[in-house]
């Protein structure tokens, strides 16, 4: 006969604890072996008791639960928590996988899906229920947004690297000495700089650079 699963309860709410407690003590491979309403109290009482599995809400009173989560994972990462949550949004599912969260599901589950993925996380095992599985499929597969779109594309890489310098102040005998070209070459690119960014002098080019970000120390 196999030793059941220990499980650490965490929710503020009396009754679901109440309900969860009731059905796990009804089964013969799960043992409740603790119960927290704070999210301090789960980071304690799992350090202490080191149960298999911690159930874990996430609005609690002081500590939320998922620093709680973070918290048990760093110092017992051998205890598999499972996010048991009504909160279904993207942030709240990625936060707690950030969190080291091995399993999540909602409290609109049934006995079955809750079973299964404390038996799975028992195991060492991840699993997300249906819902967030699909939630997780659409993140994915959506198009993520593009990066920004770089900042005057018509400039060539040495005329960008020229008007970093330039919006740092150098003079073209500096930028010459730095990207190891001529003054006349300097020359030549400022005045292709000016054109493309249709700007008459060296003070509209600094200007329009530094709106764009470009020509910042570290830049």
């Amino acid at each position: 006969m196999t030793d059941p699963i220990h499980i650490l309860i965490a929710d503020d709410h009396t009754l679901f604890r109440d309900g969860l407690k009731a059905l796990f003590g009804s089964l013969p491979d799960t043992e409740v072996v603790g119960e927290a309403a704070s999210g301090t109290e789960a980071v304690t009482l799992a350090e202490k008791l080191q149960p298999d599995v911690v159930l874990m809400d996430i609005q609690m009173p002081g500590l939320n639960g998922i620093e709680a989560t973070r918290q048990i994972v760093q110092t017992s990462p051998h205890i598999g928590v499972i996010v048991v949550t009504m909160f279904d949004d993207d942030d709240s599912v990625f936060a707690a996988m950030r969190a080291g969260a091995r399993g999540y599901v909602l409290k609109g589950a049934d006995q079955e899906e809750m079973l299964r993925t404390i038996q799975a996380v028992a195991r060492g095992e991840a699993l997300f229920g249906p819902t967030i599985a699909t939630r997780l499929q659409s993140y994915f597969a959506a198009p993520r947004p593009g990066a920004p779109p770089e900042a005057f594309p018509d400039l060539t890489e040495r005329e960008r690297e020229l008007l970093a310098l330039l919006a740092q102040g150098f003079n073209n005998a500096d930028i010459a000495r730095q990207l190891h070209i001529s003054i006349k070459t300097v020359r030549n690119h400022v005045s292709n700089i000016f054109s493309k960014l249709q700007v008459v002098d060296r003070a509209q080019a600094i200007i329009r650079a530094r709106e764009a970000g470009i020509g910042h120390i570290g830049t």
